[in-house]
């Protein structure tokens, strides 16, 4: 395992700011551990420009005229972190590598970890993640946020880590085995730790960001959870049938109970407050379980037209 060929995925979006500096910082990580006899002096870093509207793509051409170790894809529109991710392992794969780190383009994270990453992978993990000892670089709302999105993922069957991102090394047989994978919507946190290959963690520290702001919004990482719980659980649909059972033996239930008095006693309950706020109840669990059903059925439709996850504009090898 040792001179692995190591190729460093970066994902870019208005990235101006920070991306030669990010480049120049791995490069140096880079060079130390090919000095160490960890990697091949043949590993190289691969940046995708995902539709950006400033000079980055300007900056990444610059770097790969100056060194052929910095490769770059451009997409033709933005098309989001993940497909951006999947189009760099896709492309990592096809050009070759032995593994491959994906790390984001303000390298918030700890970039010295991927020694530990190798050394990973060296003793014979196909996945290593990261996992980030504490989110204290986080706004109160992103702490809560991000909590809940990790305990909503694991009840629903998806065993993602907690504070797990997309700070990772995958081996080559890990992406020969995602191309096999035709899905457009892939969900790769999901993917990478449902696939079964042997997995490692290490843990490492978040640097404040030095330059730009994060991408990332609460639309967006909205998004990516339901994509996530679309693409990997289907509990709550089996939720909404267990829900649909108990309605239905409520309303049997109050039936009941109506007629017994009606016969019995010849008196009609009262409470028309209690009808109005159980048809409130009743047709808010409706519009809610409509709402799960809708995005199931908008997952299948995405899928069904079966368009390209990304499109390529031009690439730098």
């Amino acid at each position: 395992m040792e001179n692995s060929v190591l190729a460093i995925i970066i994902p870019c979006y208005n990235e101006e700011l920070c991306v030669e500096s990010t480049v120049k910082q791995l490069f140096v990580v880079m060079n130390n551990l090919i000095a160490k006899g960890k990697i091949s002096a043949r590993s190289y870093i691969y940046l995708i420009d995902d539709g950006s509207t400033d000079s980055t793509w300007d900056i990444i051409c610059n770097l790969h005229k100056t060194n052929h170790h910095v490769k770059g894809l451009k997409f033709i529109r933005n098309f989001g972190n993940q497909k951006a991710l999947i189009a760099g392992l896709d492309a990592v794969r096809e050009i070759g590598c032995d593994c491959c780190v994906s790390i984001d383009a303000d390298l918030q994270q700890d970039e010295w970890a991927i020694e530990r990453f190798i050394e990973k992978f060296q003793h014979g993990s196909d996945i290593v993640s990261g996992i980030r000892n504490s989110r204290n670089t986080d706004s109160f709302w992103k702490k809560a946020t991000a909590v809940l999105f990790y305990k909503t993922m694991n009840i629903l069957g998806a065993n993602i880590p907690m504070n797990h991102s997309d700070y990772r090394l995958v081996s080559k047989r890990a992406l020969d085995i995602m191309a096999e994978y035709p899905e457009k919507y892939l969900f790769l946190r999901g993917f990478f730790n449902d696939v079964g290959l042997k997995t490692s963690y290490v843990n490492f520290d978040v640097k404040p960001r030095k330059a730009g702001k994060s991408k990332f919004n609460f639309v967006s990482l909205m998004g990516l959870a339901l994509n996530g719980i679309t693409s990997f659980s289907i509990v709550p649909l089996r939720f909404i049938t267990v829900l649909g059972f108990a309605m239905a033996l409520f309303g049997l239930l109050v039936g009941i109970e109506t007629v017994f008095e009606k016969i019995f006693y010849n008196n009609s309950p009262n409470g028309w407050s209690t009808i109005i706020l159980l048809m409130c109840v009743f047709g808010g669990i409706q519009l809610f379980c409509v709402g799960i059903l809708g995005e199931y059925i908008g997952q299948v439709f995405k899928e069904v037209k079966a368009r390209p996850r990304y499109i390529k504009d031009i690439e730098l090898k």
